[in-house]
């Protein structure tokens, strides 16, 4: 019975860790994170533009426009993992058997 209760609780603790790994490596945390890296890298580089970048562009501060766009994105991203966060598999217990089960009969005709 010892072995058994060892057994369930190492079982029950891979769960666990395997649900942190599952939240952990969540695809909308990676995406957002990179929207929300490169989206402040381009806005700065859009405050930051010179007369000729803008020139280039018609007046238009595309990094600037670009780089909110993408923090707006990955922020969206990371609050969606914030509200709906990534539940854990469950596995349905199998049912236990005490014993052998009972031998099916094979009825045979011989003759």
């Amino acid at each position: 019975m010892s072995d058994e209760y060892e057994y369930q609780h190492e079982v029950e603790e891979l769960e666990g860790k395997s649900a942190t790994a599952a939240r952990l490596f969540d695809v909308r945390r990676i995406i957002g994170g990179l929207f929300v890296v490169y989206g402040i890298l381009v806005t700065i580089a859009g405050i930051t533009a010179s007369d000729a970048d803008l020139k280039k562009a018609e007046n238009i501060n595309i990094n600037l426009w670009t780089g909110l766009s993408m923090l707006v994105v990955g922020l969206l991203f990371l609050l969606w993992l914030k509200l709906r966060p990534t539940a854990a598999p469950h596995t349905a217990p199998e049912p236990r058997q005490e014993g052998p089960g009972p031998v099916p009969r094979r009825d045979t005709d011989e003759g």
